[in-house]
């Protein structure tokens, strides 16, 4: 090994994902000490035994036979490594963060803190293109000046992730060249996401995961074009979005009163939300193709939407059992999305819709996909009867039948169905609530 070519070396270490792996692998093999300082990226995952050994020692007294300080070593590597590109540090699991959080000698792991940040930030600012940073999320009484200090120092940062931090956004300085972030069960000081708008101008990717506080946002970002926002536990009074190169949209809150969305070029949405109290404000939907509805009440959130005949493929879903004043039928389905040529109807969505009329305006599905459940099989074969006779322009029907119906029953509805409609293209296959689906015929 020793007489390896440097570059091969390099490309061995570049291939360890865990910088405590690298440092193994130092040890074993001295030769790797020489090419060492021209790794590009630090991923060092905080693990249990980081916590294990500072809980069972002093953070005082700290000595070769135990497990060096996490700062430390993260420094260290720092000012070994020539240049710096890639940053992954922190405790993803939530139950350590916790643990660090509870333990008053945790100080060696709050990597949110000003002093240490100043100590490393600087050696690797003008090089640094990614951050991963988990942080101590659960200590509320610290306010971090994680992302201003990242602001003030990575000028070329690309892309950022930022999970569990009570942060500020005061003093946040303009990012030009970040165009992906992604903030995880984070707080934020900015109700309205006015200094995400105003320092981040240039986001590609905006992901929102849980933030906290974050009250009636307002995402207007001229060069996004992917955005995910998912505030599932919050109940907020408007979302306002205005994007007018976006693509990509998930949204998925619990209860909003209005949502108002500017995105002529958005292509893909999904909508998770259990009740919208009043308006969505679509300017127009002028390229909207695919659209997937996951809705408490579907047949409410359905006629909010304005008539849109660009839809070609469109999942309903409910989440739980529909609500008695829901009433979703596939000719409200239709005439909204008059186009519609790919339907996939889940489980609850699709018992809500057994014994609901049916228009003629299904002659433009091509191929539909549900998720059934055979409690009333023969409702559920009348229901099937009345929707393939109607849709003359199918050509493929995939049903997934629930594990919990017996096998026997299942097969023989099957092929009762694929002898009544011999010219169609039949799949079929089991599912759960709780695993994957799985295709008997393909």
């Amino acid at each position: 090994m020793d007489s390896l070519p440097e570059s091969l070396l390099l490309e061995i270490l570049s291939h360890l994902s865990d910088s405590t792996d690298v440092a193994r692998s130092r040890v074993a093999l001295k030769a790797f000490n020489t090419v060492f300082p021209f790794l590009r990226s630090i991923n060092l995952p905080c693990s249990i035994k980081w916590y294990e050994n500072n809980n069972n020692n002093n953070n005082n007294n700290i000595t070769s036979e135990n497990v060096q300080s996490y700062k430390l070593v993260f420094l260290d590597l720092v000012s070994t490594l020539k240049t710096v590109e890639t940053v992954r540090i922190g405790h993803p699991q939530p139950m350590l963060a916790f643990l660090y959080c509870m333990d008053p000698g945790h100080e060696d792991f709050y990597l949110e803190d000003d002093e240490f940040v100043n100590k490393w930030m600087p050696k690797v600012s003008e090089t640094l293109k990614s951050l991963s940073m988990y942080g101590s999320g659960f200590d509320r009484d610290r306010v971090s000046n994680i992302l201003p200090l990242i602001s003030k120092y990575c000028h070329n940062l690309v892309d950022l992730y930022l999970k569990y931090a009570f942060m500020s956004l005061e003093n946040l300085k303009p990012m030009p060249m970040l165009t992906r972030l992604t903030l995880e069960y984070t707080t934020l000081n900015d109700e309205d996401l006015n200094k995400i708008n105003t320092c981040l101008p240039n986001l590609q990717v905006l992901n929102l995961l849980d933030p906290s506080k974050v009250i009636d946002p307002v995402i207007c970002l001229v060069n996004l074009k992917a955005c995910h926002l998912d505030v599932a536990d919050a109940f907020l009074s408007t979302l306002t979005l205005i994007a007018p190169n976006l693509i990509t949209l998930k949204v998925k809150c619990s209860i909003l009163d209005a949502m108002h969305i500017e995105a002529p070029r958005l292509s893909h949405f999904h909508l998770f939300i259990q009740s919208l109290r009043d308006t969505l404000i679509v300017k127009k939907f002028e390229n909207l193709k695919t659209l997937v509805l996951d809705s408490y009440d579907l047949g409410s959130v359905l006629l909010k939407f304005p008539v849109t005949k660009t839809v070609e493929n469109l999942t309903l879903m409910e989440s739980e059992k529909f609500s008695k004043d829901s009433k979703l039928s596939l000719a409200k389905v239709f005439m909204v999305f008059p186009n519609v040529s790919s339907l996939c109807v889940e489980s609850n969505a699709w018992s809500e819709l057994e014994g609901q009329e049916i228009l003629d305006r299904g002659n433009v599905l091509k191929t539909i996909c549900a998720y059934l459940t055979l409690v009333d099989q023969s409702l559920t074969f009348s229901y099937v009867a009345s929707l393939l006779d109607q849709c003359v322009g199918l050509s493929e029907v995939s049903f997934l039948i629930h594990c919990d119906a017996n096998g026997c029953v299942s097969e023989r509805f099957m092929s009762k169905c694929m002898a009544r409609w011999p010219g169609l293209m039949w799949r079929w296959g089991i599912f759960s609530y709780y695993d994957e689906y799985s295709w008997i015929t393909k």
